[in-house]
């Protein structure tokens, strides 16, 4: 199955259903199922201060509240890959960002992607988080998981 693998806490935004747009640098023609796998290593990167507010409430209503709720190295849900458009605009006075079809993200999934012009939204449907992590040594890009 195709996998990508994602920092905490984004793939548990994923998990939980709150975050159905991943953003990347690069597109992508996959189209289908795909696992999500939480990263080993945590990422450096912070949250941006007029997001974190967000991202805590949107965990803690999950319950994700202490970094041991997060699992790493480990494939923590599945979904399908349904679509990847574009980003055209962003406007961060408004934190809204303009996909290549029209679609306008906003709310709680503009703060947890990154929306610069000419990065991709990959839209995912049908989000199944496991019942338990099922440990797994992630990749970068896409790569298949024969679990």
């Amino acid at each position: 199955m195709k996998t990508i693998t994602l920092f905490q806490p984004w793939a548990s935004m994923v998990a939980t259903g709150e975050k159905k747009i991943e953003t990347r640098s690069w597109s992508t023609k996959h189209r289908g199922k795909l696992a999500i796998h939480a990263a080993a290593k945590k990422n450096n990167a912070n949250i941006p201060i007029s997001h974190a507010k967000v991202f805590r409430k949107a965990l803690k209503k999950h319950g994700l509240v202490l970094k041991r709720d997060f699992p790493t190295g480990a494939i923590i849900a599945t979904c399908k890959l349904t679509a990847c458009f574009k980003i055209i605009s962003e406007d961060k006075r408004e934190n809204t960002a303009q996909l290549k079809t029209g679609y306008l993200v906003s709310g709680n999934e503009y703060y947890f992607g990154d929306y610069t012009p000419g990065r991709y939204a990959w839209i995912l449907e049908d989000i199944q988080p496991l019942e338990e992590p099922i440990p797994a040594k992630g990749m970068q890009k896409l790569w298949n998981w024969e679990g």
